[in-house]
Parts: structure tokens; C-alpha cells; sequence
């Protein structure tokens, strides 16, 4: 009969090999339990897709799951372009730079039926605004191009649970937020055009599950607070107080929650900037948690609710070099999603969406330039990722040094090493064969070991003793 302690010892050698084995075994295993190394934000596709720079990116999902992302295009005369993962590449979506000329503040959604639209300001059409669909086949107008009544900033696009289509925007020609719906033939107002107290910024526009339209915006004639307004089928009304912000808000992001409520996120000026969550229970605007999700001032702040109803918020993150920061809500604290500042630099024009598997998506102009979109996963189910014979790590365990041997990958790689919280503890790029690498400084313990190029994704897990 064994004895307890040869028991455990057999127990803790079965622990150590399971985390030492391949990643294409691991994720085969049903039994295997997951971990927080197990899931890390990962790119889709080739990091910087674009032909070149992007601004106003837009990130949507099809009815059969694919990602599409809509932004101004530099590359093709600053049109708009639309591009969707095909699984393995990034694909134009009809034709790049479809627009008739340049654009701006663009805004994408899918209709019942599935269909592509997209909203933004026309430069052609006298700087108003214009939407558009795609049919399958081209790009077409809806209604008329150039439908509002001038200059619109903050363009947002929904479609209520009826099939109605709604854009709002911040409307300078009638110095408020402005609403309006295409009624099959025309685009008329909601309500009137110009409805905010005054200048609104920043505009949010989201459907409730009665769909009725509400916005929310920064609002001029309340010291620039955070305000939110609905349309009760007659006119548009305050939901809670006017300018209910404590201070001066930007990156105003309004959503509902999978049971009807509404969230708004938004970034606040004060003596140190910080980003907030707000909920309407019915009467008052309540915060989520006892602090902001965020130590320094976030921008383009966006808000979306998980399928299973947690709140999530992506932002340009101040605090860490301006890269993308994503965060969800517990019930109780702010956590971040993965690490702080996962984005390999700076990150424009955050858009945040979820997969139908639950999975949040970020796209985003990246420092080069280029769009950019990145999905947080685990890491046994990304793009090729079991390669596994593609490159090898040893000694493991190791203390002082480990070595890296990548075969059949050419050109410059990137390499990082992440702790069991998520955290990048060790980076940097190589592009030998066979690489050395000091670890003496890393605290012992279990960690993820990433290998990424344009064409290539390959993990591991190694010990530190």
C-alpha cells in the first residue's frame, strides 16, 4: 500500500508535467481546468490590416459571428472602407474607400436581416450626414445622401428590436443632439432636431428594449456635465437629473444591459481624471463600484455588456502609455481584463463588441497607423497556435536563464513572458534562431510563455524555481 506522502508526491510530479506539456495536448483535454494564464489578449489576424492610417474605427458583429470593422480609410483618399475576418485574413468588405469622397466619424451596425450599414459625415454631400448599406454585392445609399441639416459630429447608427433605423449626432446647425429615423423612404427627426438644452458632445445613442431611442452627451449649458434623454413617443425627456456627472465628462458611452437598464460610461475631468460607470435604477444615476475604473484619465471610453450581463469598458490608457485597457464589473470592484496596456502601442478610436461566444473584441487605430482588432481568449484556441514543434524554451524548470529555439519561423518575433495575474513581466523582440534570455530577476513561480509574428501564434508555460 502506498503511503500518503509518496501519494502527494505523485499528485505534485502529475501537476508539474500537465503544465509542462505541449499546448496542443492541453487543449484537447476535456479534464483540463483553465487558469487566468490560460486566456490573454491576442491579435486577429495580422496586427495592422490597413493598407495604411485609420481614424473613427467602428467594431460589429454579423449574425454569423464574424467581426467587421468600418473606419476612414488614408490609404484609398480618406473614404470609408469596411473589412470583416474572414477566419483567416482581413477582406474588404465590397470595395475600399467606397464612399464618393472623404468622411468622417463614422459609425457602424448590422440589421435584423444582416445587413452592413454604416452612417457618417459626407464631405461630398456638403458636410451632413449620409448612410449607407451593403446589399451583398455594392455599397448604396439609403434614403438620400446628405440628409441632415448640416455638420454632424459623433455620429451614432442603431437599429431598435423592431427593425427601426435610428442616427444621432451632435448637430451644429440646431446647436443640440438630434435624432432622426429612416421611415422607408425619407429621413425625418425625432421629436425636434436640436432637443438638448444646448450644445451636446460626444453624443451616445442606444435603443431600450421598447425601443425607444436615448442619448447620451456631454451637455454645454450644464457646466459640461454628463446628461441623458429619451424619446417617450412625444417628446424627448430627461432620464434622472440633468448634468448628473459630479464634473466635466468626455467619452460619453451609452448602453443597456442584457435585463433593460441604463449604463453610462464616461471619462471625468477633476483633480485627477478618472472614468466612471453609471446605472439608472429607475429614479437616480448610481455609480458602479466605490472608485472609477481607472487611476488616470481614459480616453475614447467605450461601454459593452458581456452576454451574460457584466459591464465592460475599453479605453486608451493613460497610465500605461496610452495603450488599450480593458475592464469589467464583478458586482463589487473594477478588474482589468487580462493585462493593463495590452495593446503593443498606442490605441486611437476604441471600439469594444462581444462575440456571440462571449468573447470581448477590441479594434482600435494602432501606433503604426494601421487598424487593428484583438479578441480576449484563450490561448489553446487562437490562430495557429499548436505549432507547438515550431519553437522550444529550456532548461524547464529553470532559475537563471532559459533559452529560445525557433524553428521553421522567419523574420522578427515577439517575445513576452506573462505572470499567473496576466501581467507581461518580460518582452522583447527577437529574430535569431536561438535567443538567450536572463530570468534570475523574475520571482518563482508558473509562467506564459507567447511567441507571435504576422503569421504565427505559439505559447507555452514554464517554471521558475
Amino acid at each position: 500500500m502506498k503511503s500518503p506522502n509518496h501519494i502527494i508526491s505523485m499528485k505534485k510530479l502529475f501537476f508539474i508535467l500537465m503544465l509542462l506539456s505541449p499546448v496542443a495536448l492541453i487543449a484537447q483535454q476535456n479534464w483540463y481546468k483553465s487558469s487566468p494564464l490560460d486566456y490573454m489578449w491576442m491579435n486577429v489576424g495580422n496586427p495592422g490590416f490597413s493598407a495604411g492610417e485609420v481614424e473613427y474605427t467602428s467594431l460589429a458583429f454579423s449574425a454569423s459571428g464574424e467581426p467587421y470593422v468600418a473606419f476612414k480609410d488614408y490609404a484609398n483618399s480618406r473614404k470609408i472602407s469596411v473589412m470583416k475576418f474572414d477566419g483567416t485574413d482581413w477582406v474588404p468588405v465590397g470595395t475600399n474607400g467606397f464612399s464618393s469622397g472623404e468622411m468622417s466619424y463614422v459609425s457602424l451596425a448590422f440589421s435584423a436581416s444582416g445587413e452592413p450599414y454604416v452612417a457618417y459625415c459626407d464631405y461630398v454631400n456638403s458636410y451632413k450626414t449620409t448612410v449607407m448599406k451593403f446589399d451583398g454585392t455594392n455599397w448604396v445609399i439609403v434614403g438620400n445622401a446628405g440628409f441632415s441639416a448640416g455638420f454632424p459630429q459623433y455620429i451614432c447608427i442603431a437599429f431598435s428590436p423592431s427593425g427601426q433605423l435610428y442616427v444621432g449626432f451632435s448637430d451644429y446647425v440646431n446647436s443640440g443632439a438630434t435624432v432622426m429615423k429612416f421611415d422607408g423612404t425619407n429621413w425625418v427627426n425625432v421629436g425636434i432636431a436640436g432637443f438638448s438644452a444646448g450644445m451636446a458632445l460626444y453624443t451616445s445613442l442606444a435603443i431600450g428594449p421598447s425601443g425607444q431611442p436615448y442619448v447620451a452627451y456631454k451637455e454645454e449649458e450644464n457646466s459640461y456635465k454628463a446628461t441623458v434623454m429619451k424619446f417617450d413617443g412625444t417628446n424627448w425627456v430627461n432620464v434622472g437629473a440633468s448634468g448628473f456627472s459630479s464634473g466635466e465628462v468626455s467619452f460619453t458611452s451609452l448602453a443597456f444591459s442584457p435585463a433593460g437598464d441604463p449604463y453610462v460610461a464616461y471619462s471625468e475631468y477633476g483633480s485627477v481624471g478618472t472614468g466612471k460607470v453609471m446605472k439608472f435604477d429607475g429614479t437616480s444615476w448610481i455609480p458602479l463600484g466605490s472608485v472609477g475604473f481607472s487611476t488616470g484619465f481614459p480616453e475614447y471610453t467605450n461601454l459593452a455588456f458581456s452576454p451574460s450581463g457584466q459591464p465592460y469598458v475599453a479605453f486608451e490608457d493613460e497610465k500605461n502609455d496610452s495603450r488599450a485597457t480593458v475592464m469589467k464589473y464583478d458586482g463589487t470592484d473594477w478588474l482589468t481584463v487580462g493585462s493593463a496596456g495590452f495593446s503593443a502601442g498606442e490605441s486611437d478610436y476604441i471600439s469594444l463588441a462581444f462575440s456571440s461566444a462571449g468573447h470581448p473584441y477590441v479594434a482600435y487605430g494602432d501606433s503604426a497607423g494601421g487598424a487593428s482588432v484583438m479578441k480576449f481568449d484563450s490561448v489553446f484556441t487562437g490562430i495557429n497556435e499548436t505549432q507547438k514543434s515550431w519553437f522550444s524554451v529550456y532548461p524547464n524548470p529553470a532559475t537563471e536563464n532559459i533559452s529560445i529555439e525557433i524553428n521553421g519561423v522567419s523574420g522578427e518575433s515577439y517575445f513576452s513572458m506573462l505572470n499567473a495575474l496576466g501581467h507581461v513581466c518580460l518582452a522583447q523582440k527577437i529574430s535569431d534562431r536561438k535567443t538567450h534570455i536572463n530570468i534570475g530577476n523574475l520571482p518563482a513561480g508558473v509562467y506564459l510563455i507567447k511567441l507571435t509574428n504576422e503569421k504565427v501564434f505559439l505559447t507555452d508555460k514554464i517554471i521558475i524555481q
